[in-house]
């Protein structure tokens, strides 16, 4: 219970001696002077009780307990630069929390974030799938370091966006469109182009009734493609299970949404390498001749304006 613990910088003395084999060439080796380093060893020798070195002339030899030593300081040496380097490493490691609505997981979304996990191993990525008003509340809350987003136009200030292209939809094999009233199938009251499905069809004359209610992307899809009712949904999300509607039927193009991404401009490293290799993916999937519509400079912390809110 009471053994003395073995001191890291005696052992390394001991066994830069042995390599070297001389006290002289030791000391210049450890930066020292070789009466500090022979300190070190009557040091190391009286607290184990063993003579461990063998001054014979001028070349310095372990002996018998010496070299028993020997191996186990080694060990002990390495374990100890083991520990100082898996320090270093959690010292160095950093988390992004980051959200994303669901329809951007399930795309080349999911690839680019496992492609950024496999080139920053010290970086742990925490990735919350959800509303995008549930999400923006977290980010205002300081829950999460870096949002991608899909809001109304200029609602927001963001570090850059990318316009969406939405598509109304129905049942390829069950439409329901011609129903009256017609059956809608959207996000929840808070969630993306709620408002605006509703709008449009009171627009046309139209009564209508909400059929099916989901916060999950993956719901809206099935339910509108068995035939439950008709949405509205970004267009990359659309299956061959569903029937495009449009100005043939009346509807009209909803083209005042955008992908928002958002960082504070504390951000470190990281949330900017991961913000920048979102960058580069949604810059890629824009509409051709789009491009980016604007650069809009540093996220804002206001609240986003009426309506800017949901899935």
């Amino acid at each position: 219970m009471n053994r003395p613990l073995l001191d890291p910088d005696l052992l390394k003395a001991f066994t830069t001696v042995v390599d070297c084999g001389s006290f002289t060439a030791a000391a210049e080796r450890l930066h020292s002077t070789q009466p500090t380093i022979s300190q070190k060893i009557r040091r190391l020798e009286d607290q184990l009780g063993h003579r461990l070195l063998d001054r014979n002339g001028r070349e310095v030899t372990p002996t018998d307990a010496g070299q028993a030593l020997l191996g186990q300081a080694r060990h002990l040496l390495a374990l100890n630069d083991q520990i100082l380097d898996v320090m270093a490493g959690a010292a160095a490691a950093s988390t992004v929390r980051l959200g994303v609505p669901e329809d951007f997981v399930a795309n080349r979304v999911a690839q680019v974030l496992a492609d950024f996990s496999r080139r920053h191993p010290r970086v742990k990525l925490e990735i919350t799938s959800g509303l995008c008003s549930d999400l923006l509340d977290r980010y205002d809350r300081g829950e999460q370091d870096l949002i991608l987003v899909k809001q109304r136009r200029h609602s927001r200030t963001a570090i850059d966006c990318w316009p969406e292209t939405l598509a109304w939809i129905d049942s390829a094999r069950h439409p329901g469109f011609r129903s009256d009233p017609v059956p809608l199938v959207t996000f929840p009251p808070r969630g993306l182009y709620r408002e605006d499905i509703i709008r449009a069809i009171e627009a046309m004359g139209r009564r209508w009734r909400i059929a099916y209610t989901c916060s999950s992307l993956n719901g809206i899809q099935h339910a509108v493609a068995a035939g439950l009712g008709i949405s509205l949904l970004p267009l990359r999300t659309v299956t061959s299970d569903h029937a495009l509607l449009g100005a043939r039927e009346g509807l009209p193009a909803i083209d005042d949404y955008e992908i928002a991404l958002f960082h504070r401009a504390t951000a470190d490293a990281a949330i900017l390498a991961l913000a920048q290799a979102l960058t580069g993916l949604l810059a890629e999937e824009a509409p051709p001749g789009v491009g980016r519509p604007r650069a809009a400079g540093l996220s804002a912390p206001d609240r986003p304006a009426s309506g800017a809110r949901g899935g």
